[in-house]
């Protein structure tokens, strides 16, 4: 079931209706339980531990899918290219058995010399990169809800394709806290603004600056895309992105918006011809592999390629599926708007002296 469906109110019926009546009621008591965590760490400022370096964390208010990866590796290579040592730390999400989850290995391919922590206790995560690792500065993937870690940077990542998690609080819908949490950010970073009209991106603007007067002034609002840059394999083989033009393919992906990917593969040139998409972080096991091969088996020679993202790509570890060629369309993050205000932000935290 595509639950997006049901959060969004797009499907109609009894029984939709239902069952985001019961959503609802989950929604409330989780909105307890957040209200309540969140009036501790502002009260109770011994909660909050400094690992004794500069500390940058890149959240969000929604769960799933607001394109965070391609930021923080482009912040990681600005601090690593300012000189600094810096390391990676996140929670791990979705990782199982494994070493470490789907964005992990993707930003390994895309920083193969920046250390990646993945520790659900991400404090001691921090301490084993400053102490073990001598990282100089922290940046903390997925942070804005975990405050147990001081930060010097709050940056909070907001997908204009689906701002506001459809108004309703985990599980009725998809936001983590309410959205006047976003008033603890120091910067609020737009993400894929070109997937949207300039009216949306102007009423998201709008609502962020009722809930907090100061987004847009005192605090830096940066608009962004997530532009598709290459195609690759699982063989480091690098093709155009034009290679899709009028080329019939059919999309897989596990991941949390699997809307904008498929918009991305559009917007490319392609025919797309069929998706599959699996949850968000899916381990891709023998028996779903399977399922995807039959699937592509049963699309009778009326696609030229299977095409995923590189989160995917990395945990199939394959260029072929189900007899057809399996390529990852490559994300980068562009900067639209208010790139020096970010790169300033940046800047001052690693520059600043900690004070003991």
């Amino acid at each position: 079931m595509d639950y997006r469906e049901i959060m969004s109110g797009r499907k109609r019926g009894v029984s939709a209706g239902l069952l985001r009546a019961a959503l609802g009621a989950g929604s409330l008591a989780y909105g307890l339980g957040v209200r309540y965590r969140n009036r501790r760490f502002d009260r109770d400022r011994q909660a909050v531990i400094d690992c004794g370096v500069p500390v940058i964390s890149v959240g969000n208010l929604t769960t799933g899918g607001t394109g965070k990866t391609p930021i923080v590796a482009a912040l990681a290579r600005q601090i690593r290219d300012a000189g600094y040592r810096v390391a990676l730390v996140s929670r791990g999400y979705g990782r199982g058995d494994a070493d470490q989850n789907d964005e992990a290995d993707e930003l390994y391919a895309r920083l193969p010399d920046v250390p990646h922590l993945q520790d659900p206790d991400r404090v001691s995560a921090a301490e084993i990169a400053v102490n073990e690792l001598e990282a100089e500065v922290i940046l903390m993937d997925d942070g804005f809800q975990h405050r147990r870690l001081h930060r010097d940077l709050d940056i909070v990542v907001i997908d204009a394709t689906c701002p506001f998690g459809y108004g309703h609080l985990l599980p009725r819908g998809l936001l983590r806290e309410p959205v006047t949490g976003i008033r603890r950010a120091d910067l609020v970073i737009l993400s894929r603004c070109g997937q949207v009209n300039a009216d949306t991106v102007d009423a998201i603007k709008r609502r962020l600056a009722d809930v907090d007067e100061r987004i847009g002034d005192q605090i830096p609002l940066i608009t962004s895309d997530h532009q598709p840059s290459r195609l690759i394999n699982d063989a480091d083989q690098n093709r155009p992105i034009s290679d899709l033009e009028d080329r019939r393919v059919a999309t897989l992906c596990a991941i949390g918006n699997p809307d904008s990917f498929e918009s991305t593969v559009r917007q490319c040139g392609s025919k797309m011809v069929d998706s599959f998409r699996l949850p968000d972080h899916d381990r891709y096991e023998p028996d779903t592999v399977q399922r995807v091969r039959e699937w592509i088996g049963g699309l009778d020679g009326r696609v030229d390629e299977v095409v995923c993202t590189h989160k995917d790509l990395v945990k199939l570890k394959t260029s072929r599926l189900g007899g057809l060629p399996l390529s990852a369309v490559q994300v980068d993050w562009v900067v639209l708007s208010g790139e020096e205000a970010l790169k300033k932000a940046v800047q001052s935290v690693i520059e600043r002296p900690k004070d003991f």
